[in-house]
């Protein structure tokens, strides 16, 4: 069930006028329920029951930690001595820490199980059990690599004093919500949880807003994110053939269509959010016109960033164990990052190239703090534009390795960006016959679309300024006749369904 299609506002429609008709939170957690069991069925069925058993698992996780939380659950701690409670004390710490290694080690194996096993199975039995004649077939589930991030941050959650929820149906509700289910945003279950116990029927403003994401997320990904994809494949597709300037096109506009893509699935995802009067966070804030790498991961897949700071960097130990350890643990979370996306040494590249420029960029802030001409020039009108130059670069040039995975073929785009002509047969294949355009076109089409991001950029952040809930009602529906008119034939798919 795509997110652009009639089927998906039919079933959308149909759920929230059984949703808000009925009066019960109970009854609203079990149509959430059983609305994303019916969802997900329509995409992967087979690993549904995976899923559900998956969530009661980390429910009963979670249960577990909770219940060790303090030992006057357990003992009538009034009768202690100082000294007996504080061992007690310790016991029931060492054991609750024990059950959350049991659950992270539990549901990172499962993600890596998913991820690795075929190149295990490659490397040690020479067989590749992805190919059509393999005696068996591991797809990896939609959704796992999400579904288990917020696992781990839930049962992480208990163990620092957050409480464990004792409603199986609310817990599987918000693990199997079917709007972020797939791709996120990531979310924390307490804050959800807490927005389940309020809910009202969304006003006006609230139902123009919904409605003004969910076009405006189909504009991004129906119109320029698949129409930029075609190109992004044919280039990517043909790489003996293509030459620099192609490959340069290529690479700024897969960094463009990622963007939008994601960025349009997220905007899609909160708008259907809000008609069930749930606000699930932003994740993205114009990541761009960052000025700094570490600027860019805090408005890039910002859920992820919090993800990553909250349950590993500050673990690790944060910045407060020296410079060094700082930019080693900053490269750390990224490998972290990079293999979470994928199991091809090309994720793990793209992870380390982040984590070096986190690190270059702690070791510049530290030189910078102690330089007066370092600091003036990062702070004036050209350092600016150099900073955000720079930035830009190392993102665009990275997103190669995240785009071509396999090592020979990021490798080889890397060796072609300069000095290499085209084949002039792709130029006719390409431009030509399938695009109906030329280079000189395509580059002004993605001006056009960074100008466009420019003008949004500076009418929320600059100028604060919001359209009105009247003038987003007349845009939705132009919005959506504009999706059905110049979206490309037979839609992409989402890029991180993926991951």
């Amino acid at each position: 069930m795509k997110f652009i299609s009639p089927f998906y506002a039919l079933f959308l429609l149909s759920i929230l006028c059984i949703y808000w008709t009925v009066s019960e939170q109970k009854l609203r957690l079990w149509t959430i329920l059983v609305a994303s069991i019916v969802f997900y069925s329509s995409w992967n069925i087979q690993y549904l029951p995976l899923l559900l058993v998956l969530t009661f698992i980390n429910f009963r996780i979670g249960l577990e930690i909770g219940e060790n939380t303090s030992p006057g659950k357990h003992s009538q701690d009034w009768q202690l001595s100082n000294e007996e409670w504080q061992i007690a004390q310790s016991d029931w710490n060492l054991n609750r820490l024990k059950i959350l290694w049991f659950g992270i080690i539990f549901n990172v194996g499962l993600l890596l199980g998913f991820k690795y096993l075929p190149i295990i199975f490659k490397w040690i039995f020479e067989i590749n059990i992805n190919s059509p004649d393999a005696p068996f077939k591991l797809v990896t589930p939609l959704g796992i690599s999400f579904f288990t991030f917020e696992c781990i941050a839930y049962l992480i959650d208990v163990y620092r004093g957050a409480p464990a929820t004792e409603q199986f149906v609310k817990f599987a509700a918000y693990k199997l919500f079917f709007a972020k289910l797939i791709s996120g945003p990531i979310t924390r279950y307490h804050n959800l949880a807490v927005q389940l116990n309020t809910l009202k029927l969304p006003n006006v403003d609230k139902l123009s807003e919904a409605l003004w994401l969910i076009a405006r997320g189909a504009v991004k990904k129906g119109i320029i994110a698949d129409n930029l994809g075609i190109f992004v494949d044919l280039c990517f597709g043909n790489l003996p053939r293509a030459g620099s300037t192609d490959l340069w096109l290529a690479t700024v506009a897969y960094g463009l269509q990622l963007y939008l893509d994601f960025n349009g699935y997220v905007d899609i995802v909160r708008g259907t959010a809000l008609l069930f009067g749930l606000v699930l966070p932003e994740n993205f804030d114009f990541p761009y016109f960052s000025t700094s790498i570490a600027d860019f991961w805090r408005r890039w897949h910002i859920t992820l960033g919090d993800w990553l700071r909250n349950y590993l960097y500050f673990p690790l130990g944060g910045s407060r164990q020296g410079l060094m350890r700082t930019c080693l643990n900053l490269f750390i979370v990224m490998i972290v990052a990079g293999i979470w996306h994928g199991s091809a040494w090309g994720f793990v590249v793209w992870g380390a190239l982040h984590g070096l420029a986190l690190a270059v960029h702690r070791l510049t802030d530290a030189m910078s703090d102690r330089s007066k001409i370092l600091y003036l020039f990062w702070h004036n009108p050209v350092g600016i534009i150099f900073a955000w130059l720079l930035t830009q670069f190392m993102i665009f040039t990275s997103w190669i390795w995240f785009r071509l995975p396999n090592i020979q073929d990021s490798a080889l785009v890397i060796q072609h960006l300069w000095g290499h002509s085209a084949d002039s047969q792709f130029i006719e294949k390409v431009y030509v016959e399938a695009l109906n355009s030329t280079p000189h076109q395509l580059t002004w089409s993605l001006v056009l679309i960074v100008v466009v991001m420019s003008i949004a950029y500076g009418f929320k952040r600059s100028m604060k300024l919001e359209l009105s809930w009247p003038i987003k009602l007349v845009f939705v529906p132009l919005c959506f006749y504009a999706v059905w008119l110049l979206a490309p034939e037979g839609s992409l798919p989402y890029i991180y369904f993926d991951f």
